[in-house]
């Protein structure tokens, strides 16, 4: 049967929501639009450009004929979201090559998408927020070489130094923290930003947003532990990657139980550590870390998962209001 050209908007809509829902695990459209309300509340500079990011990505995968579960599950939209953002971010949103450049981005993680499913599909591997960490790196390094895109950033950083600042946590700066953390999976590091999210992925799921607390937490406290400065823990950028490894390997990627449970704290403290480190590899040649501690410490965790029968796949997932079903075998975050 034809759907009806409104039918059709409708549906395409509901599809870009659930893109910007899936930026942390969640194929639904109610926490997509809680999820964009957070972005507004950011800027509504980063509103817009994550909002028409996921439209474009999502629009680019149907033109090209990439399956409808993906596409209607919003696996097609949720890097072109976060690339976007980015751009913005780092490449100031006023300015019309930023637009343009943009747009163009979430095209291309599109293809990018496509070629990281082919190749990680032998292995069983999701591609996770992989298309949108090589998109962005190649936007952060390349982009201070031209004239007409450069429009002025912090500067490629000099040899490795030690951390310096304070690293003490006062009662409120451990609250600013813990809501941060889960704002810099878009890239604000405003801890109400991190607040609206939560309530977003609550919204959807109470396992999901119990472990997006239980990740913040270790990302505080293993910073600290091992002595961050005050500041990097408290703007989020130590912690967010922990937040989306504890998600993904508690309750997303794998069956939530007590094992996982243990497995994903200790894989949300890994993906702390692992952040620095990073950072001191791409600062040199002005890239940045992303989401790369996430991507690559949970493929690592994952591709252990066969030698570990303690852990289990987590079922198909359920969450899917206002339109037609899934296909059984969509993994979310793939």
């Amino acid at each position: 049967m034809r759907i009806p050209r409104t039918g059709r908007g409708g549906l395409f809509a509901v599809h870009v929501l659930r893109g910007q829902a899936q930026v942390q695990f969640m194929p639904s459209a109610v926490t997509g639009v809680i999820f964009t309300v957070a972005l507004f509340a950011a800027g509504w500079q980063y509103g817009l450009y994550g909002l028409i990011g996921t439209a474009l990505g999502t629009a680019t995968a149907q033109l090209l004929g990439v399956d409808r579960s993906r596409v209607s599950a919003g696996l097609e939209g949720f890097n072109a979201c976060l690339v976007a953002v980015a751009f913005a971010v780092f490449l100031g949103p006023g300015h019309p090559s930023t637009m343009v450049l943009a747009a163009g981005g979430c095209a291309v993680v599109t293809v990018v998408t496509a070629a990281a499913i082919t190749l990680l599909r032998g292995w069983g591997l999701p591609t996770l927020t992989l298309p949108f960490c090589l998109t962005a790196s190649a936007m952060t390094i390349a982009a201070p070489g031209f004239e007409r895109v450069w429009h002025g950033g912090p500067a490629a950083a000099g040899p490795i130094r030690a951390a310096e600042g304070s690293v003490a946590l006062a009662v409120d700066d451990v609250g600013r923290a813990f809501f941060a953390n889960i704002a810099q999976i878009f890239l604000m590091p405003q801890w109400y930003v991190g607040l609206i999210l939560l309530v977003g992925i609550f919204a959807a799921s109470r396992t999901a947003g119990a472990m997006a607390c239980v990740g913040s937490a270790v990302g505080v406290v293993t910073a600290w532990a091992l002595g961050a400065p005050t500041a990097r823990i408290v703007d989020g950028t130590m912690g967010y990657n922990a937040v989306l490894v504890a998600m993904a390997l508690c309750g997303v990627l794998l069956a939530a139980d007590r094992w996982s449970l243990g497995f994903a704290m200790v894989g949300a403290a890994a993906a702390t550590v692992l952040g620095p480190a990073l950072n001191a590899l791409l600062e040199p040649a002005g890239g940045h870390s992303f989401t790369w501690p996430f991507v690559l410490t949970t493929l690592v965790f994952l591709a252990s998962v066969p030698a570990l029968p303690r852990l289990r796949r987590a079922a198909p997932p359920t969450v899917l209001p206002l339109t037609e079903p899934v296909a059984s075998g969509v993994v979310l975050g793939a």
